[in-house]
């Protein structure tokens, strides 16, 4: 809004709208920020807080949602940000965002801000966030209608502060439209200097005024203030500065200065990198001098509670790394050592002690500064409730007396002490959590004393506070009035302790005394002095985005600059950064940018002072030109990790459907007659069996496709396998009533073998007529077992109708009359003919069984012949164990057995024998049993009890065509189709892992190769992310979903018991229509849990199945049906000027090695050039060759692997490419052939890892490049190489791959095979402690310089540990694990 428009709004829109509870000046305040921008100067206490809160409730109607503005309420410390957000939260209905740095805001980009301005009305900040968003034009200053500044005395240089006004308030205020914010400052102190004098005050506070644009208001008459804010009583505290006797002290400072040198040289003596050595020398310096400090300020005691406190110090580090924990480790030693060496210095005799603060301090334990700190303290033991600031200077200055005030005070009072400091590198760290939890126990009276870094001056609210010692002299007037301020209890004091001889100290702190009500005296008297304009600088140089308006100045382009260098490319030898060579009697400098930059050098001429400046902004420019900088001015590295985030954020339901294949659904009808096309099913053992197979016929309403309809596969059971064949019959007409018999005959039969009882089978009878809809429609009859054209056996199927009557009419014709009988069964009188082949219910105890001839030796009078319960007769048995009385007790006893167990015949994962029971037996008397069908023969029923696993396996090969026929202009056989689709969790003789692996290496070769030839200005990590953003398993599944793959998965072992029975009506059968994307019907028969990895899984599986049947060209187009588009188009690449490659690498020998001729041999060059070597000659480093080599010898490998040994088991292929795809073996590799002589690099500490592993290696007994026997921890770049040239070579011989792979292979050596092939011992011992539900621990450290790693399995009574240890973090957790690996399997093998 136009700064007039604001004035016009505020007077007949915006009214003051005070809270009830306000003060009167806080009010007067309110009403003087709606006229105009104002600068609130009160003291502390004094409720700044709210008006700023009422002047937002005041505007609130201007940025409340929809509106697409805000305001923003700026904090100078991340501590603040919740505080103020609360209060805004409690004292207005308004929505408030929080930010702070830790959130990762610094990734946001414009989409993520909008979000949060939509969301919120009012967003709390630091100032450097804002100052980021405006900047790179996430966020519009012309959308923000009120600017809280808080502590805003900070505005000035190159603070945030200062950067926001200058940049954008001021810019917007002098142009066009200007649409500018109300601005609100809040401060206790208006000056910012350390000097005394007060006649400058007015000058600081215009400046501060002309570059806020504001006017400062405060009380007129400071009584005002004084009958709501109580003021301290200010007391000097002088002390006698008394030095530690000088012997005492030249004696420890020369121990500090022996031990530094001590430490210094050992680190000579260890193998660390020349960045780990000076990181830790600059802290050996460091601590060196704070330990002097301490023994100087406090006294030998305190800097003996220093050294130990910094030798036990916990940090918590991110990154478990060389540089970091080893230091840690290397300096705590240090610290450990100076306790001592000060230790020695403290008696320990029993009449000595740490409360006798006089005489200690005469002996030079303590220094007289401390002895008065503690005297002063105890002055007020007779004050109730005392709650205490003790503000110091250092952080080590707060630990140190924290530890020593909680050994002193216990003697004297119960005074509990803590400290609050904020970060400081090699120091304890606090969290905010826990700086939050000390204040707010000292409100409640918990800790009674808080010793204080400057954190506490402004910042957190504390309330309760009645005594204030600066332990240091305030460095500034700010300083004193904040620090002053934390007394807000009436009556309280404020102790400034300072040396009796220092006068200089005493004149400034006097001059600070009267320096607020100078401060209040000036603003009143130039009240009325309107803000001038800010003066002009805007003749520094800048470059504005006309696009977005983000924009970058000469002085933030410098950070810029090195922003982006970080965000490159990098290894643990090479840290991309810029390099300046200023030139400056030609007034000339030159910028020589990272080798992985589009841009590699930029040169400016110009004035001395602004050089660097200049040449950065220049850079800029051009960066941003090539598009390596956003129109935000964002490093395209960031721009690429932030959609990759986003890409990590896509939502996935994993509750997917499971499809059904239409072929054996229909819609019933009541026709009279039905076509059914009928495959025999065929099983053959392959050993013989007591009980024969029959064979059944399947009949389907559409005919199959041959690769389903006529198709042979394995089943097995505990006695060996069964091979399966099906083959086509012909087509055939039934009648309903046809249709009907058979429906009923297989629900009866398939009923009662899943249940094993008739409890459902009345139910699943029912409605068997009064069908409707789609359901299951496919027979399952039992066959003649002759070739005659009657096919069908009726006579089995018409069983399912067997009355008293039928078996009459059937006895008349009985083949054996002269030798059958009239037998009574439950039911009714049966001949025995119709009872001898029978399936039987018998309801007494609710068994089932299948009945095979009579006993004729045997009635209900003979003794039981299976019992061990003595001489007893069936009429006994069954009278006392069932209570049953037989009746007709000389009517034979019937041989039947149990009826059989259905189990999953595709997969029996344990060679487990069927219950007794199931194999056995038994006599039965006929009278009670019910018969359910007859004739049924043992053989028909037992070959019935394997065809839910024959039809799970037609369903599978059904849905895979149904795939298949998605898949346009391709034909790949179905049943490899069905293995891409079959997950490991369905326990299936295959699965899809092989496909998978193939699949992968292809794909991720395939959009490599692509990658590098369309992004030819892209550096490696862009390549990576983007070939991220297009193969990752959330795109991969993203491209799955949109084609509905999900619902063809396999992902669950086949359970007999939920199988569908066809022509059953059952609601847990219910069918839903889905439409596939080419709009053919399939159908939904449940919804299951399906990861989002399976289904990426399956896309790299199906690509590894029509490459393996199609070829390249077949898995290109399913890539491209599937949404990665690819292809295979060869671009020439322009390349810069031809070097001369003889005159930096040994060409002859290179090419020799590799058995190839470089046509451009400046890829050779490229491809043997580290990052650090970073001479103009060489344009490129071996990272974008790298890229691409190492997909396209993976692809090699892989599809050699998988060629070469087509019947490996599935995931065998698996194990042998992380085998031989490697680092680690490539580097043996490079090692072997010397390549390690020919890598151009200009690394120390890379020379030193390449010779000590070379040397290693040759003392070695290695033979094979593969598998994981080695223990040396190889240099990265060494293993780099060898895919750098395989991608030199590549683009060399036009991306022609059998060319690398004809170079490569002989590099590599003797390649794995599959028994060969080991498991890394991390994989193999976690496996194999899961497999055993044993107890697998690790640890992981770093001492003097190695990696220390233990490995610990506990397995019953028994313990298997090691520790290994190496330089490299990843060799030493091997090591452990293999050592442990062995160990357990010695064991477990005896």
């Amino acid at each position: 809004m136009d700064a007039n428009e604001m004035k016009t709004e505020t007077t007949d829109q915006v009214s003051a709208s005070p809270l009830q509870f306000a003060r009167s000046y806080q009010v007067e305040a309110l009403e003087k920020a709606i006229k105009q921008n104002t600068i609130v100067f009160l003291e502390t206490g004094s409720g700044k807080t709210l008006i700023a809160i009422m002047l937002l409730r005041s505007y609130a109607y201007l940025f409340r949602k929809p509106s697409p503005c805000f305001s923003v309420f700026l904090v100078p410390q991340v501590v603040l940000v919740t505080q103020q957000a609360e209060a805004l939260k409690r004292h207005t209905d308004l929505q408030v965002g929080m930010y702070w740095g830790d959130m990762g805001v610094d990734f946001w980009d414009s989409s993520t801000w909008k979000q949060e301005v939509d969301k919120y009305e009012v967003l709390v900040m630091t100032p450097a966030i804002l100052l980021h968003a405006l900047r790179h034009s996430f966020l519009n200053f012309s959308m923000i209608k009120v600017l809280i500044v808080d502590e805003c005395h900070h505005a000035g240089g190159k603070h945030p502060y200062a950067c926001i006004m200058r940049e954008f308030y001021h810019k917007e205020l002098n142009s066009a439209t200007s649409n500018v914010p109300r601005i609100f400052g809040m401060t206790a102190s208006l000056v910012k200097t350390k000097g005394a004098d007060l006649n400058s005050y007015w000058k600081r506070i215009h400046e501060l005024e002309t570059l806020m644009n504001s006017k400062v208001y405060t009380c007129e008459n400071e009584s005002v203030l004084a009958e709501h804010v109580p003021f301290s009583k200010a007391i000097f505290k002088n002390y006698q500065h008394m030095e530690i006797p000088s012997s005492k002290r030249a004696r420890l400072v020369e121990k500090l200065e022996k031990l530094t040198i001590k430490h210094r040289l050992s680190l000579a003596t260890l193998d660390l990198k020349s960045s780990t050595v000076d990181s830790i020398e600059k802290r050996l310096s460091r601590l060196s001098s704070t330990l002097t400090y301490c023994l100087d300020d406090l006294g030998i005691l305190l800097a003996q509670k220093a050294a130990q406190s910094l030798s036990a110090s916990q940090n918590d580090f991110v990154l478990w790394d060389q540089l970091n924990m080893f230091s840690e480790t290397f300096v705590k030693r240090f610290c450990s050592d100076a306790s001592e060496a000060f230790l020695a210095d403290i008696p320990h005799c029993l009449n000595w002690s740490v409360a006798n603060i006089k005489g200690n301090m005469d002996a030079g334990l303590l220094t007289s500064k401390t002895l008065c700190l503690v005297e002063s303290l105890l002055g007020y033991s007779s004050l109730e409730n005392i709650r205490c600031i003790i503000f110091v200077d250092r952080v080590i200055t707060a630990i140190v007396m924290e530890s020593f005030l909680a050994e002193i005070l216990p003697n004297y009072n119960n005074w509990k002490t803590k400290y609050v400091a904020g970060n400081n590198s090699g120091l304890q760290n606090q969290t905010r959590k826990k700086q939050n939890e000390i204040v707010e126990d000292f409100r409640r009276g918990l800790v009674n004393i808080i010793v204080a870094t400057s954190i506490l001056e402004e910042g957190l609210d504390v309330q309760s506070c009645n005594l204030v010692i600066k332990f240091d002299p305030a460095p500034n007037i700010c300083s004193f009035i904040q620090s002053r301020g934390r007394a807000r209890v009436l009556n309280s004091d404020y102790l400034m302790m300072v040396e009796k001889e220092d006068w200089l100290t005493q004149s400034r702190l006097m001059t600070y005394l009267s320096g607020g009500k100078r401060m209040r005296e000036e603003s009143l008297h130039h009240s009325l002095v309107p803000c001038p304009p800010l003066p002009d600088d805007s003749d520094e140089d800048f470059f504005r985005v006309n696009s977005t308006g983000a924009i970058v100045t000469l002085s933030s382009s410098v950070s810029l600059i090195y922003h982006y260098c970080s965000r490159l490319p990098s290894d643990e030898y090479f840290k991309p950064a810029p390099r300046f060579d200023v030139n400056k009697d030609q007034g000339i400098c030159t910028l020589y940018l990272p080798k992985s930059c589009p841009v590699k050098q930029v040169s400016v001429q110009g004035h001395g002072n602004v050089l660097k400046k200049a040449v950065c902004l220049e850079a800029c420019i051009q960066l941003h030109k090539v598009g390596a900088l956003s129109d935000h001015l964002v490093p395209d590295m960031v721009v690429a990790e932030t959609v990759e985030q986003k890409l990590g954020k896509i939502h996935y339901n994993s509750e997917q459907p499971c499809y059904f294949p239409p072929e054996l659904v229909s819609q019933y009808s009541a026709q009279s007659q039905t076509t059914y096309h009928f495959y025999l099913i065929r099983m053959k053992p392959n050993s013989p069996r007591d009980i024969h197979f029959n064979d059944i016929i399947l009949g389907t309403r559409v005919p199959l496709e041959d690769d389903v309809g006529n198709t042979d596969f394995h089943l097995e059971d505990h006695r060996g396998t069964i091979a399966v064949t099906l083959s086509y019959v012909g087509s055939f007409h039934l009648t309903q009533e046809e249709v009907l018999l058979c429906r009923r005959f297989q629900i009866t039969l398939f009923r009662v073998l899943l249940d094993h009882n008739v409890e459902n089978l009345m139910e699943a009878l029912d409605g068997l007529h009064l069908r409707d809809g789609v359901a299951l429609d496919y027979l399952l009859v039992p066959s003649t077992q002759s070739h005659e054209p009657a096919l069908i056996n009726w006579t089995v199927i018409r069983s399912v109708n067997l009355t008293c009557q039928k078996a009459w009419e059937k006895h008349v014709n009985c083949s054996a009359k002269s030798a059958s009988r009239i037998l009574h069964t439950k039911d009714s009188m049966f001949c025995s003919c119709a009872v001898e082949n029978a399936l039987v219910y018998t309801p007494h105890n609710g068994y089932v069984y299948c009945t095979k001839g009579l006993l004729n030796n045997l009635n209900a009078k003979s003794l039981l012949t299976k019992r061990s319960s003595g001489d007893q007769t069936y009429i006994e048995y069954y009278e006392k164990r069932h209570e049953i009385q037989l009746n007709f007790v000389d009517e034979p006893l019937l041989n039947a057995r149990h009826i059989f167990t259905l189990h999953n015949y595709l997969h029996m994962p344990k060679k487990k024998k069927e219950k007794e029971h199931d194999r056995q037996f038994v006599e039965l008397p006929p009278e009670l049993c019910c018969v359910i069908l007859s004739p049924i023969s043992v053989d028909m029923i037992y070959s019935y009890t394997f065809i839910p696993s024959v039809i799970k396996r037609i369903e599978s090969l059904l849905l895979a065509y149904n795939l298949k026929k998605n898949i346009p202009k391709v034909n790949i056989p179905t049943i490899k189709v069905l293995e891409a689709i079959t997950t490991k969790k369905c326990q299936d003789k295959f699965h899809l892992e092989s496909l998978e692996t193939l699949g992968d290496s292809f794909l991720k070769y395939a959009v490599c190769q692509q990658l590098f030839q369309q992004c030819h200005t892209l550096h490696e990590g862009l390549l990576s992310m983007k070939k991220d953003g297009m193969i990752s398993n959330v795109m991969l599944c993203k491209f799955g979903c949109q084609q509905k793959l999900q619902g063809f998965i396999r992902n669950e072992c086949f359970e007999p018991t939920s199988w569908m029975i066809p022509g059953q009506s059952s609601a847990a059968y219910a069918l839903v229509n889905e439409t596939l994307p080419d709009s053919r019907n399939i159908y939904v028969a449940k919804r299951r849990n399906l990861k989002r990895k399976s289904v990426a899984d399956v896309v790299e599986s199906l690509i590894g199945a029509y490459l393996s049947e199609g070829g390249e060209l077949a898995a290109l187009m399913f890539m491209n049906w599937v949404g990665i588009k690819v292809d295979f188009t060869t671009t020439k690449i322009q390349r810069e000027a031809s070097i001369q490659a003889e005159k930096l690498v040994n060409v002859g020998y290179i090419e020799l090695l590799l058995k190839y001729i470089f046509e451009d041999k400046s890829l050779l060059v490229e491809a043997l050039t580290h990052g650090s070597y970073m001479i103009p000659e060489i344009p490129r480093c071996y990272q974008r060759l790298e890229f691409l080599g190492d997909s396209v010898l993976d692809y090699l490998i892989t599809k050699h692997l998988y060629d070469k040994y087509p019947c490996m088991s599935p995931g065998l292929l698996t194990d042998m490419r992380s085998a031989s795809v490697n680092n680690e073996c490539y580097a043996q590799v490079a090692v072997k052939a010397n390549l390690h002589k020919h890598i151009l690099h200009a690394s120390h500490d890379l020379y030193r890892h390449i010779s000590r592993t070379v040397s290693e290696f040759e003392q070695s007994s290695l033979h094979s490049n593969f598998g994981w026997d080695s223990h040396i921890a190889f240099p990265k770049v060494l293993g780099d190489v060898i895919e750098s040239l395989a991608g030199a070579i590549f683009v060399d011989s036009g991306y022609n791959k059998e060319v690398v792979f004809a170079s490569i292979k002989p590099l590599l050596g003797c390649m794995i095979t599959p028994e060969t092939v080991k498991l890394h011992p991390v994989r193999e011992l976690t496996e194999l402690c899961q497999k055993a539900q044993l107890d697998l621990s690790k640890a992981k450290c770093f001492k003097n310089g190695e990696a220390h790693f233990t490995v610990e399995v506990k397995a019953k009574e028994m313990s298997f540990a090691h520790t290994a240890k190496a330089f490299d973090k990843k060799m030493a957790k091997k090591m452990a694990y293999k050592e442990v690996l062995n160990s357990l399997k010695k064991s477990l093998n005896s």
